[in-house]
């Protein structure tokens, strides 16, 4: 099985593994409760995999601290 989109497209969109891997997982919950997805024609019937979908078209993101 094969992720889609790809772990290396997803650090394009954001570069850590780990807040990567949150900001999924936090969603995933949202979705869970909401079923509201960001993204049209979403692949994924899993809440985690509809996560990253929307990772991966820019509708989730994080936020920069401007130092």
């Amino acid at each position: 099985m094969m992720l889609e989109p790809s772990i290396d497209d997803l650090q394009e969109k954001i570069k850590s593994k780990y807040t990567l891997a949150t900001i999924a997982a936090k969603r995933a919950r949202e979705l869970q409760h909401t079923n509201n997805v960001l993204v049209e024609n979403s692949k994924s019937n899993k809440y985690v995999g509809q996560a990253l979908e929307e990772i991966y078209a820019g509708k989730l993101f994080v936020k920069e601290d401007s130092k």
